[in-house]
């Protein structure tokens, strides 16, 4: 038996047998993964750690997956990296394409970072130099996934910035702190939301909302969820058609333009 057989059989031996004593996955792992490293580093010592640290990773990877094969294991994670990286990158452009179909005939656009970067550059943004300085700021540290613009007088301006999600759980702690920024720079912030399933815990509600101990304000103008439940305050169901998105963003723009002094994060779509 090679290290490699060995660390499969030990590792499936030592899980089996710990699950069996105290019924908890994650112990039984990490149980699995520390002793038959050390196992195998003493029955294999002519055999470099990192090499047998690789085998009890596919080890932990076959019993989670029924893959033990190193090269296909890296074939799926690489896979798996590439989605993640495209996916993203696809969904923002979903949503420019979408909003874009219906926000033009109003004068407005939604624009991908490095459209921005570029306009910016290029001097085609009319915000006022605080502005572009903070826009820049964002840009370089990739906080805003998407921007929306509109014509006024002829000249382009930028008044809100969107998080385009496709999960947001992992990140909705992070991201909720540059969107509390942008708003406190008079700026529309708002969240555009693929999955909505982490809604269902009261946290993530009172995070986006405010209004408990723990979030006292709201933590975007609005978050807008591929859903069909009920609006809950600022959490508004969008369909492929975006309508509701684009009617407080006409809504966003038209209060930016004429009263942004008062575009704080109290702003709210449809007070009016």
């Amino acid at each position: 038996m090679n290290f490699f057989e060995y660390c499969i059989s030990t590792y499936a031996k030592i899980f089996e047998e710990t699950m069996n004593a105290v019924g908890d996955e994650r112990v039984s792992q990490k149980k699995a993964i520390r002793d038959t490293m050390i196992s195998a580093m003493r029955e294999f010592p002519n055999v470099e750690a990192a090499e047998i640290w690789k085998a009890v990773y596919s080890a932990h990877m076959d019993r989670k997956s029924g893959i033990a094969d190193p090269d296909i294991i890296q074939k799926v994670i690489s896979a798996e990296n590439s989605w993640k990286k495209s996916s993203g990158h696809a969904f923002e452009e979903m949503i420019k394409l979408l909003g874009n179909s219906s926000l033009e005939e109003y004068g407005m656009r939604i624009l991908l970072q490095k459209d921005l970067n570029m306009m910016i550059e290029n001097q085609e943004i009319a915000n006022e130099p605080r502005d572009i300085n903070w826009l820049k700021e964002q840009i370089s540290s990739n906080v805003f996934d998407l921007y929306i613009t509109v014509r006024n007088n002829d000249k382009e301006y930028v008044f809100g910035c969107i998080q385009s999600k496709t999960s947001i759980r992992d990140r909705v702690t992070r991201d909720r702190e540059p969107s509390m920024k942008a708003m406190e720079a008079f700026f529309w912030s708002v969240a555009i939301c693929l999955d909505g399933d982490f809604l269902k815990m009261p946290k993530f509600i009172a995070m986006v909302n405010g209004g408990t101990s723990n979030y006292r304000l709201n933590g975007w103008h609005g978050m807008y969820v591929f859903w069909d439940k009920p609006t809950i305050d600022r959490i508004y169901p969008i369909d492929i058609n975006l309508e509701l998105f684009v009617q407080h963003a006409r809504e966003a723009a038209e209060d930016w333009l004429h009263r942004r002094q008062w575009f704080n994060h109290e702003w709210k779509a449809g007070q009016k």
